[in-house]
């Protein structure tokens, strides 16, 4: 029976040091890699399959600059307001998400922008606590090893924005027939709207909903200044207050 138990510890040893490898790895490369093909890419392509649907996979990788700042700024404001300055998590909005579903309130995430990079890139949709435990420690790695244009650039490229779509520059193609640098404030406000739900929703032409989020977002953008600068709000408590 030790002898088993032996053998099962070391078996979980060498499984746990595999992943530690392979995960410090896999994020070390992306750090310069484009990612090509994301987990929730393949599950909804099966989706599709499975309903008769054709495979639609709209995704084109672009670097940050040619993304708009305006954009970079619209999924800050909506998504992550404290992006700049937490290192992949927001306790404040976690509690204030824990306080909210405990009341009986709508679900509500307190997801950073970090932690959708890690889910959408590493790993599978869900809320069990296994996936979330992986999900802390690729946030973690991601933190370590990307700056915070790096984790911006990877989460614009990955994450859905519309049926089949992924990515800044297909979502400007698709919702405004436009490259995703030549995004306007408004535009990009409508595309950032549409990330709760962005299988329901869109962009464009927008619902009553999506406009007052749309509405919602311009504004927080306007005490943003309208420019997301990535280095000189990091030791900022109130970014929007700040003088120039």
């Amino acid at each position: 029976m030790i002898k088993l138990l032996g053998r099962i510890f070391r078996i979980l040893w060498k499984i746990c040091l595999a992943f530690f490898i392979l995960s410090v790895i896999s994020v070390i490369i992306f750090r310069w890699v484009p990612v090509p093909l994301t987990p929730l890419m393949i599950i909804r392509n099966v989706e599709q399959m499975g309903d008769g649907k054709g495979v639609v996979m709209e995704h084109d990788w672009v670097p940050l600059e040619e993304i708009s700042p305006k954009l970079q700024l619209a999924v800050v404001c909506s998504e992550d307001q404290n992006y700049l300055k937490h290192f992949g998590f927001d306790l404040g909005a976690i509690k204030k998400a824990m306080k909210e579903n405990e009341e009986g309130k709508r679900f509500r995430g307190g997801s950073t922008i970090t932690q959708q990079t890690a889910k959408n890139v590493f790993l599978w949709q869900g809320r069990s606590y296994l996936r979330k435990g992986f999900e802390a420690w690729f946030t973690l790695l991601i933190e370590v090893f990307w700056s915070k244009e790096r984790i911006m650039e990877v989460y614009l490229n990955s994450i859905e924005m519309g049926p089949g779509v992924y990515g800044a520059e297909a979502a400007s193609q698709h919702w405004f027939h436009k490259p995703a640098k030549k995004l306007t404030k408004d535009e990009a406000a409508a595309i950032a709207a549409i990330l709760p739900n962005p299988i329901r929703l869109k962009a464009n032409p927008a619902s009553s909903y999506v406009s007052n989020r749309k509405a919602w977002i311009k504004q927080q953008m306007n005490f943003w200044g309208n420019k997301l600068d990535y280095d000189k709000y990091k030791d900022d408590d109130e970014p929007s207050r700040k003088k120039k």
